[in-house]
C-alpha cells in the first residue's frame, strides 16, 4: 500500500496553515470593519456637535430667563419681597413638620 505524505512530511505544520487561514480571513474582514470603524466616528462625530448645540441652546435659554427675573425684579421690588416673604414662610412650615 503506498501512503500519501502527510502535510508535516511535506513541511507545513498545522499552525502554519491555520495562520495563514487566519490572515486570509482578516484581509478579507478587514475592508468592512474599516468602513464600520468610519460609520461610528461619524455617528459619534455627529452626536458629539448636536450634544454642544443643545447645550448652547440651554445655556441662551438660562441666560434669558435670568434677564427676565432680574427685569421683573428691578421693576416690581416689593412684589418681589413679598413672593420671597410668602415662600420663605412656605418653606420653614414644610420645615418644621
Amino acid at each position: 500500500m503506498a501512503q500519501t505524505p502527510s502535510s508535516t512530511e511535506l513541511g507545513i505544520s498545522t499552525t502554519d496553515r491555520l495562520a495563514s487561514m487566519a490572515h486570509k480571513t482578516i484581509d478579507r474582514v478587514k475592508p468592512k470593519a474599516t468602513r464600520a470603524e468610519l460609520e461610528v466616528r461619524d455617528a459619534a462625530t455627529k452626536t458629539t456637535e448636536g450634544a454642544k448645540r443643545l447645550q448652547e441652546q440651554a445655556v441662551e435659554a438660562a441666560e434669558e430667563g435670568l434677564s427676565k427675573a432680574r427685569s421683573y425684579m428691578s421693576n416690581n421690588p416689593l412684589t418681589t419681597a413679598g413672593i420671597a416673604f410668602a415662600a420663605g414662610a412656605v418653606l420653614g412650615a414644610l420645615i418644621r413638620r
